[in-house]
Order: structure tokens, then sequence, then C-alpha cells
């Protein structure tokens, strides 16, 4: 009778074992804070990845650019170091320049016209691109369209932004559209970008609202000006070293998890430009609303033909009339 419970009890222990072996932690990164629409949107996915797996996959997060910024955590999820990062296109082009077709500026109408194209088959075609670099894009989320911060005058029109110092993401195309109009664009990580801002080091910046709301710029920047000059899709990318461990049934559960995270990060992105400007106001922020796109657009015009050499007229035309 002692020997049976024994190895009772033997057959529950190795089965435990068994089941806490069973169960894989996989490390997600992004760069803003948990608040954050990236936060809202990683949360979906891990929530949607626990459930839809029966607790084998868990997830631990790591906000805050608390893993580097944006280009190191892609280059991790490459390397296998990181299982998944959410992040803006901005160095994305780096890994996968196919992608810097969607940071030209002015090439999306409104954020119906951008998640339509995001969704549909220029959106799938595009992340069919990233395999062959060693990445797997799951899903697109979403960061918003990109507006000017800056700390020393409002800004209306092209010339309003000649001579500053604005940080831009490591992104060739952005570059290029604003040493277009006079602006200084110097490339910085993420997170130097709050002291930087802070010292002096660069006057401006330029980012969604959701961003310059979880990221307190409103503590070190005057005059916000909603240019609406970039719509910045982000993505869910995937390591291949945990892709490809997956079974069918988890890859499925995975992928309706990035579902639930786009709707997710969408939904606070629409909630934070509803409701942002003003706690944006409340924190001292000057907000000018009267932007002349329309200037914005003329002056950045001589850069389109570079633009259509680079990814092909015919290609910016198809997302420009998509329907």
């Amino acid at each position: 009778m002692r020997r049976a419970a024994f190895l009772l009890i033997c057959t529950l222990a190795a089965g435990g074992l068994a089941s806490a072996s069973a169960q894989t932690t996989i490390k997600l990164g992004y760069a803003t804070t948990p608040t954050s629409h990236y936060g809202v949107g990683s949360n979906a996915f891990c929530e949607e990845v626990e459930k839809r797996t029966s607790g084998r996959y868990k997830c631990q997060q790591f906000p805050g650019s608390a893993l580097g910024g944006e280009r190191e955590m892609i280059e991790a999820v490459q390397l296998g170091t990181l299982d998944i990062v959410n992040t803006s296109t901005g160095p994305v082009g780096n890994f996968v320049p196919e992608v810097n077709i969607v940071d030209i500026p002015f090439l999306f109408r409104d954020y119906d016209h951008a998640r339509r194209v995001m969704d549909g088959p220029i959106g799938d075609d595009l992340r069919a691109k990233f395999p062959a670099k060693g990445l797997i894009a799951l899903a697109w989320t979403e960061n918003g369209f990109r507006h000017m911060t800056n700390s020393k005058r409002p800004i209306v029109k092209p010339d309003d932004a000649k001579g500053l110092k604005i940080r831009s993401m490591q992104n060739k195309v952005h570059m290029q559209a604003f040493q277009s109009i006079g602006i200084q664009p110097t490339p910085m990580a993420f997170p130097e970008l709050f002291g930087a801002l802070q010292t002096g080091v660069v006057d401006g910046q330029e980012n969604p609202i959701p961003v310059i709301l979880s990221a307190k710029f409103s503590q070190v920047q005057k005059h916000l000006s909603l240019t609406g000059h970039v719509y910045s899709p982000a993505l869910l990318i995937v390591s291949p070293a945990l892709w490809n461990k997956l079974s069918d049934a988890d890859k499925k559960a995975f992928t309706e998890a990035g579902k639930a995270a786009s709707a997710a990060q969408r939904k606070k992105v629409n909630d934070d430009e509803r409701d942002g400007i003003a706690q944006l106001r409340a924190g001292g922020m000057e907000v000018v609303t009267a932007v002349d796109n329309q200037a914005f657009r003329n002056a950045m015009t001589p850069v389109w033909a570079d633009f259509a050499k680079q990814f092909g007229a015919a290609n910016i035309r198809q997302i420009q009339e998509f329907k």
C-alpha cells in the first residue's frame, strides 16, 4: 500500500514538472509606457495568447525601452534574444526597405484609409517581405498620425520650421522629407529623446498624440502643431526562433492574438486623438490646429520624385488610390 502511494505521488509530481516545463514565457518589448497605446495593444496580445494556448504561453513585458530603442529590439528579435517587439515602422525600413513606402509624408488621407491599406493586400504583401530578412511580421498595430512639437515657436507653415533641430527616427524617408523644408533632422533613439529635449540638444520632435501624451513631452515642449505629416503604422514582429517552434494550432492562436492587439491598440489611438489635445493644453502646451497642410505638401513635392524612384510611382499611386 505504501509503495502504491509512493508511486502515485511520484507520478503526480512528474506530471506537475512536465506541466510546468510545458509553459513557455515569451519576452515582448516596446518603447513606451505600459499605459500607452503600445502597452494596451501588448496587453491584449498577451492575454489572448495565454487564453488561446490554455496558459502554455505567457508573456513577460519589457516596456519603456527597457531592452533598448526600437532598432535595437528589432535586431534582438532577428537574433532570437527577444521573442516579440511591438514597434513603429520608423526603424523597420533598415531591415525591410520596402516598408519605408508607408512613411512617405501625406500618403494617407485619414485613419480609415490607412487602416484599410494596412489590413488589405498591400499590407499583406509588405508583411510577406519579412521572413527573408529573418523576421516574422505578425500583425499591423498602430502608432498614429505624426505631429511636430518644439520649444521655439508655433509652426503654421513650412517656413516656420526652417532651421529647427528636430529629432528624427532612423528613417531616411523622414529625414529626406524634413530636409526638403529646411528642418535639421537629428536621428536619435527614443530612450534618449526626453533628455535631449530637456537640455536643448534638439529643439523638437515629431510623434503621434498618443506618444506625446505617454512620454509627457508637454513637460519639455511648449508648442504642438497638428501637422499630421506622416501616418505611422506599427507592427508586432516575432522572432523566427520562436515562430518556427510553434505548432500550426499555436501559430493560429498567435495570429488571432495579433488581431486582438491591433484592435485594442487602434482603439487607444482613437481615444487619445479624441481626448489628448485637451490634456496637452492642460499640461501647458500651446496647440496650433490651423496648420497650412497644403503648404507642407507643396513644399515636399520635390522629394516625391525621389520617392517614386525608390518605391515605384505605381506602388505609391496604388496606396493613394486604395478604396
